[in-house]
């Protein structure tokens, strides 16, 4: 397992997004990550039951925002050595991808998907 120092740039993955960030903190089990941009933006729905709809909830999901900081799992944090792109078009293209990608799934998830990153797209943009 790589060990990360204060300042480093990551990747981070959080539930289902994955990010690039900064290392702020280090903790026993953690990394504490400040977000600078989105790689993946987070699936739609519930967690526990991915792509299912039968669900109690179907929760739409958000990015970690910019400079926002979250505790990452150790085995979650990469290195990062590339360019940092800027956060809002970092997550314009994750989302546009994430769309896409539903687009082309005819699961009643991937609908319900869409009607959420819809939402997501005016609240961001």
């Amino acid at each position: 397992m790589s060990s990360f120092n204060i300042g480093d740039t990551v990747t981070a993955i959080y539930k289902t997004g994955k990010y690039i960030g900064e290392v702020t903190d280090i903790r026993p089990e953690h990394y504490l990550v400040r977000v600078l941009a989105v790689l993946k933006h987070p699936m739609q729905g519930d967690l526990h039951h991915p792509k299912q709809t039968g669900v109690g909830f179907f929760h739409e999901r958000k990015a970690l925002s910019f400079r926002e900081q979250a505790n990452i799992p150790r085995t979650m944090v990469r290195h990062f050595e590339e360019c940092i792109p800027n956060y809002q078009d970092s997550l314009h293209e994750a989302l546009s991808k994430m769309k896409t990608e539903l687009e082309n799934d005819s699961s009643d998830w991937a609908r319900k998907s869409l009607q959420s990153i819809e939402t997501l797209q005016k609240e961001y943009f």
